[in-house]
């Protein structure tokens, strides 16, 4: 059978473009497209999110992305002052970390679980 789908990426809501952007960029990594003013995308290693200035959503989502390494990524983020809601945690699906947004919306960054520790009961 032929793949329908292509790909999927969120669209998350943001009060303040210029605000959202700089903190994708200068601490997350993520970089802008060349296009877009109140209605862009931020990328990175070929993955994007899009951001809507005032439109489409609320705040507050969640996004699942999946990693290669989640404590590398967590030493990156809060050298760079990200605010991380939930340090490296072991869970049975995967090892976990959230970072907040601006506007609220909780990244969830997620690689293979730790098979050598004991997991932790996610909380729902």
């Amino acid at each position: 059978m032929q793949k329908a789908i292509e790909n999927i990426q969120p669209i998350l809501y943001v009060k303040d473009m210029k605000a959202s952007i700089d903190y994708y960029e200068q601490v997350l990594g993520f970089k802008k497209a060349e296009w877009g003013d109140t209605f862009t995308t931020v990328g990175r290693d070929d993955w994007g999110i899009y951001l809507c200035e005032g439109a489409q959503g609320q705040p507050g989502t969640w996004v699942w992305i999946g990693a290669y390494d989640v404590d590398a990524l967590y030493e990156e983020f809060n050298k760079k002052g990200a605010k991380i809601v939930l340090p490296p945690t072991n869970y049975p699906h995967a090892l976990e970390m959230r970072i907040e947004d601006p506007d609220g919306h909780v990244l969830r960054f997620g690689s293979g679980p730790r098979a050598d520790q004991p997991f932790e009961q996610m909380e729902l």
